[in-house]
């Protein structure tokens, strides 16, 4: 009776743990009107942050180096306007938010993992949803921990996660960067199990670079369903969506334009996504993929682009049911595998040109 008692109180604790979550409100008008008075350094498991819509957009960046757990998640939403308009994240002027010290500011308007203060490498079990995040671009400079005036990288991105697990972005406007969504690994770390969902993803790029891209992501499990992924910045020739991930599922978006509109090619960074058994398996399903006209001739790539040929996929691409339109004026190419070394599996899928 005193284990069942003890266990009893046990569970009432735990519960009383996770209801005692903080929930800070960035609003207009109240004490905490900017993001940067957000206690980001010291944010908890089970936190959430609700950033509200203002006519004026909120000209803040910052980093999330803390991690909640998969319980209780540590939360960043927004609050739509009486329209539902998302609140705007604007890299253009931003002031980095102060009590933060991070590594790579110049890398993304926000910041996943990898920061001095607070001190993390790694950021888990993290949710960004419902806002507008933009201009993280080389066209735009900002002021960063120190006061100092910086210009964004060319590899800049409206969210940048250096290294994260269990991160999960929903329902955001993600544009006007050079990379639009960018996920990093390494041959010592990787970013693990993302999910990018309901998301419009478009307007990103440098114009007359290859290199930038409205999505360019490596992880170790990533998933993209029920986004919708535009055209580039105008004169930008980047790829739609380009990953060099293991475990790539992409299903039920819409993917509109890009030199390709699908480039999965070789986790060129990281061995430890080479070496995984997943990196042998991509599925693509369920997907409508619109070619528009000029570029590439190619709607998807499939296996890698290092021209190191052995860390190429070397597995199998699963495309079923997905719908590609071409709207091009010359010829239209559905897939390019790199070598004979990779295949694809496709079922049920309609072409029309």
């Amino acid at each position: 009776m005193k284990h069942l008692l003890f266990a009893a109180l046990m569970f009432v604790a735990g519960a009383g743990v996770s209801v005692s979550a903080a929930v800070y409100e960035v609003k207009p008008g109240t004490a905490m009107d900017t993001i940067g008075e957000v206690p980001w350094a010291t944010l908890q498991p089970g936190d959430t942050v609700l950033i509200y819509w203002r006519a004026q957009g909120y000209a803040e960046k910052w980093v999330i180096g803390r991690s909640g757990t998969p319980a209780a998640p540590i939360t960043v939403r927004g609050v739509p306007g009486p329209n539902g308009e998302l609140p705007v994240i604007d890299g253009r002027n931003a002031v980095t938010a102060p009590g933060l010290n991070f590594w790579s500011e110049s890398r993304g308007v926000i910041k996943i993992g990898g920061s001095n203060v607070p001190d993390s490498t790694l950021a888990a079990n993290i949710v960004i949803e419902n806002l507008d995040i933009r201009s993280g671009h080389p066209s735009y400079t900002f002021t960063d921990d120190s006061g100092a005036q910086q210009t964004y990288s060319t590899s800049a991105s409206s969210i940048f996660v250096e290294l994260g697990e269990n991160i999960t972005v929903r329902n955001c406007l993600i544009h006007d960067s050079a990379n639009g969504f960018f996920v990093a690994s390494s041959d010592d770390a990787v970013s693990k199990n993302i999910l990018v969902e309901g998301n419009y993803i478009f307007g990103n790029g440098v114009s007359g670079s290859i290199y930038q891209h409205n999505n360019y992501t490596a992880a170790y499990g990533i998933t993209f369903q029920y986004n919708r992924f535009g055209p580039l910045r105008s004169g930008a020739p980047g790829v739609n969506l380009k990953d060099r991930s293991a475990g790539l599922v992409v299903r039920y978006n819409w993917i509109e334009g890009g030199n390709r509109n699908l480039d999965l090619v070789d986790g060129e960074d990281s061995s430890i996504i080479r070496n995984a058994p997943e990196y042998r398996k991509t599925f693509v399903y369920g997907n409508i993929l619109i070619k528009q006209d000029g570029g590439n001739n190619q709607a998807v790539h499939y296996g890698g682009d290092s021209g190191d040929e052995p860390n190429y996929r070397k597995g199998k691409l699963y495309f079923y049911n997905n719908t590609l339109y071409s709207i091009r004026a010359g010829n239209s190419v559905v897939m390019r595998l790199s070598t004979n070394d990779e295949q694809c599996d496709a079922r049920n899928n309609i072409f029309f040109n």
